[in-house]
């Protein structure tokens, strides 16, 4: 028999093929347990997989038992999903954003169904979508923006009011009922849209959106807005026009021509007149530089979006993109029943920044001429600059993470003292983890360079919490950990012997390509079987070592960094350097409780 993971290439496959084939009959694969030991080893590592929702039910505890309950509850229709548990994160700009937290069944289940349709729909994604997808990025909508917006007159900013809170549940269904005739699939992630949440003990139902935190929902968001994607791909066929690369300006043209014939009269010259006409030629060659080529007639559009946030580039005037604005809001409003965010969703000209994905992005209007191989041109002219909004961010972070204080226009660093209880060696990884964080985010910005300063401050208040925490002076903090190269950083042990934790340079950041490659789909699906399906179905305690148990049951921790190692298990799963190890029913009710059960 084949494994889901292989029927899941397969699907995937066809999806590839023909674009408009309809599935059925998916439901059935919700009934196979392979598809819940893969689902598993997605969800184990994840931050939350200790987390609880409404019950004690977490990634502690998985064994074959609980997936053939799981999948007893689907077969027989009583599988019901639990409310999620409402709790809420703090946005930069002091609002709270509501996240949901499911039990663990749910998230097994909910995994199990994104798996399956996203060996539906990636195929058919648009090329414009980036955010929630494998081997996609901010970086990757960064590069395309670079590459596709050259010579862009205008942006439109977008930003969907509240896009996960406000998704119609009813269109969205109606969106995947197109593409999937399975009423059991359908109604099963209608019961997850309709399941309600538990906040402070109080059941509230749901109307519309897909809970934050939840698995299923940021694929479930992109099925929604590949609408989006289709209209504006239809926008833009309506809208291109005329386009010719070398659609010159009638006076450019005119200066070409003219140095051109003197190019031909140069060659057959003498002496004092082939001076003259080569100084006519370089007078010629310069106004060329000067003069406008491009004779913009042609009307281009071009598209990028990342989850709710989108970019559309605007060759043509102010009124043909008014024009666009009012109909993709009408669109959002009738087809999706949400709304677009008027305050958000700007026409700026493309010499002025848009802001997107944390990038200050425009066209530049830049006339100066660089030599390009043997000929000379006007090469940054009309090309995509991104840059780093330093003020906004990296002054913001700085300010906001007390490294640096306000000293009337500048900044200076100053020591964090919520740092004074770690060792020297963890205060240096934290410092080199942010300062790398920013970096490689904003390595491919054009204004790189300006982060220098940036990494002095990171430095220096990193030398000044450890002077601070030793009562010393930077001078003899940093000739205490001097490495004799100039540079500095804290030693410490390890199996093969001292090494030294340096401080990080900004500049290692630069020119990384951290634009991910997009990887071939089937081959995420070849794995047929999983470590953890394979040691469950090897029935050893990896404690005791037991063989005749009725259950052995995966025992799960969130750090493997926490454990004491005092305790036999502790010993085991530090040796193993595991989160998870394969236990008998005996031995995990002893972890648990500190007492062997019969």
């Amino acid at each position: 028999m084949k494994s889901t993971m292989e029927i899941l290439t397969k699907l995937q496959e066809n999806s590839q093929k023909n674009h408009d084939e309809i599935f059925t009959r998916l439901y059935r694969y919700l009934l196979r347990p392979d598809i819940y030991f893969i689902a598993y080893q997605h969800l184990y590592s994840n931050k939350g997989a200790g987390t609880k929702g409404v019950n004690d039910d977490t990634a502690d505890g998985f064994s074959e038992q609980y997936v053939t309950a799981i999948i007893e509850a689907l077969r027989t229709g009583s599988y019901e999903p639990k409310p999620v548990r409402r709790t809420y994160i703090q946005k930069k700009n002091g609002k709270l954003r509501p996240l949901g937290l499911p039990v663990f069944a749910d998230k097994l289940v909910q995994e199990a169904i994104r798996m399956i349709l996203e060996a539906i729909y990636e195929p058919i994604f648009s090329i414009y979508s980036h955010g929630f997808r494998p081997g996609r990025s901010c970086h990757t909508a960064l590069a395309m923006i670079k590459h596709e917006f050259t010579g862009a007159k205008w942006f439109i900013e977008g930003d969907i009011k509240g896009c996960f809170d406000n998704i119609d549940h009813s269109t969205l269904i109606g969106v995947l009922n197109r593409k999937i005739k399975d009423a059991r699939f359908l109604n099963l992630i209608r019961m997850f849209l309709k399941s309600g949440y538990m906040e402070d003990w109080d059941f509230h139902e749901t109307y519309s959106g897909c809970p934050q935190g939840g698995i299923i929902s940021p694929i479930l968001a992109n099925i929604y807005l590949n609408e989006v994607d289709r209209y504006i791909t239809q926008l833009k066929k309506e809208f291109d026009h005329g386009y010719n690369p070398r659609n010159f300006t009638e006076e450019y043209n005119t200066i070409r021509h003219k140095r051109d014939a003197l190019h031909e009269k140069i060659k057959e010259a003498e002496g004092t007149m082939r001076e003259q006409l080569i100084a006519q030629h370089k007078q010629l060659t310069k106004q060329l530089f000067r003069t406008p080529a491009k004779a913009c007639t042609d009307k281009r559009l071009k598209y990028v979006r990342y989850a709710d946030d989108f970019l559309i580039a605007v060759n043509g005037t102010r009124e043909e993109c008014e024009e666009i604005k009012a109909k993709l809001t009408d669109f959002v409003r009738d087809t999706l029943k949400m709304e677009l965010s008027q305050e958000k969703t700007l026409i700026t000209h493309s010499n002025t920044p848009a802001r997107f994905l944390g990038f200050d992005v425009r066209v530049r209007r830049d006339s100066s001429v660089k030599h390009s191989g043997k000929r000379k041109m006007r090469t940054m002219n009309n090309k995509v600059e991104l840059n780093i909004p330093l003020k906004d961010k990296v002054e913001t972070y700085l300010l906001s993470h007390s490294i640096a204080k306000r000293d009337g226009k500048r900044l200076i660093p100053i020591h964090r003292p919520i740092l004074l209880n770690r060792t020297d060696l963890e205060i240096v990884m934290i410092y080199n983890a942010e300062l790398r964080g920013l970096c490689n985010y904003y390595a491919i910005a054009s204004n790189f360079n300006k982060l220098v300063y940036f990494g002095y401050l990171m430095e220096y208040s990193c030398l000044k919490t450890l002077a601070n925490k030793h009562r010393s002076r930077i001078s003899k903090v940093r000739y205490e950990y001097r490495d004799g190269t100039g540079a500095w950083g804290v030693p410490y042990e390890t199996k093969k012997g001292k090494r030294r934790m340096m401080f990080a340079k900004y500049s290692d950041c630069k020119g990384k390509d951290l634009t991910e490659k997009v990887p071939d789909l089937a081959y995420r699906y070849s794995h047929n079987t999983t470590s953890f399906e394979e040691r469950l179905k090897a029935k050893v305690c990896e404690v005791c070592g037991c063989t005749d148990s009725d259950s052995y049951e995966i025992h799960h921790v969130n750090k493997v960094k926490n454990l004491k190692g005092k305790a036999d298990w502790e010993k085991v799963m530090l040796a193993k350097r595991r989160k998870t190890i394969v236990v008998c029913h005996k031995c995990h009710m002893r972890i648990h409780h500190g007492t062997k059960t019969e």
